[in-house]
């Protein structure tokens, strides 16, 4: 009966204390949590169905924080995003979600 007592765990993928009136307060240090974050931000900002550009994916990840170079390239290092070899086009992976 003391584990029904104990305060129920956050969600794994809950990163609503991250943001502060729909920003992004500051990219998580800790690897699990960063991957957390950009697993919501590659569900929420990017749709599967459709390819982007550079311009429109620093736009889609200004709208949560200034530092989309380092957003963008955490989302392409971790697989959630893709980008062509010419670096003109970005898809978000489906494999990985």
């Amino acid at each position: 009966m003391s584990d029904r007592q104990c305060a129920p765990r956050p969600a794994r993928r809950d990163v609503s204390d991250l943001f502060s009136g729909g920003r992004l307060v500051a990219i998580p240090r800790k690897a699990a949590r960063r991957e957390q974050l950009l697993v919501h931000l590659a569900q929420t900002l990017f749709p599967a169905d459709r390819t982007y550009t550079e311009p429109e994916v620093n736009e889609a990840l200004r709208t949560v924080h200034e530092d989309c170079s380092a957003l963008r390239r955490y989302l392409i290092t971790s697989g959630l995003l893709t980008r062509t070899r010419d670096g003109r086009s970005y898809r978000r992976s489906t494999t990985t979600l």
